[in-house]
């Protein structure tokens, strides 16, 4: 078979293409509290209510969680990564947070139990917490404040 009997479309090449395509992947969370500890308690609470209902977890195991970062954003990051991790390394799921800060130290305790998809109906997994919208921040009414978006 010669070049020309070969049919026009075999000669064409796809021409690269990039797009940009809507996802709803993503979900900001944010943590209110009277101290940066509770702000950051409240936030981890937050991400795991975009996970399971709440009132359906049980703290019956405690689980220690330490972080250090360089400063407040990180160490929020670093600590939901924490949990995220501890979550999927532990297959479980928490319902109550206390959270210790000294200086840019965070000493947590995460109270949960194993999951039980059909109790906990998990709706969907986080991957982890970003730096979009990542602040922490004491507003004008003297609460602080801690949010990011995480990746579910």
């Amino acid at each position: 078979m010669s070049a020309k009997e070969i049919p026009a479309m075999a000669h064409q090449k796809s021409l690269p293409q990039g797009e940009h395509f809507p996802h709803d992947a993503d979900m900001g969370i944010r943590g209110i509290g009277a101290s940066k500890s509770e702000a950051f308690e409240q936030t981890a609470l937050g991400m795991m209510s975009v996970i399971v209902d709440l009132q359906t977890v049980t703290p019956r195991v405690k689980v220690r969680v330490t972080c250090e970062a360089p400063d407040d954003e990180l160490l929020l990051v670093d600590w939901l990564n924490a949990l995220v991790y501890e979550m999927d390394n532990r297959k479980m799921v928490f319902g109550r947070f206390e959270v210790s800060l000294h200086d840019h130290q965070l000493e947590g305790i995460a109270w949960g139990e194993p999951v039980d998809r059909k109790r906990h109906q998990p709706a969907v997994e986080v991957k982890g917490a970003t730096y979009t919208e990542l602040r922490v921040y004491q507003n004008p009414t003297g609460n602080w404040v801690a949010q990011c978006v995480v990746d579910v």
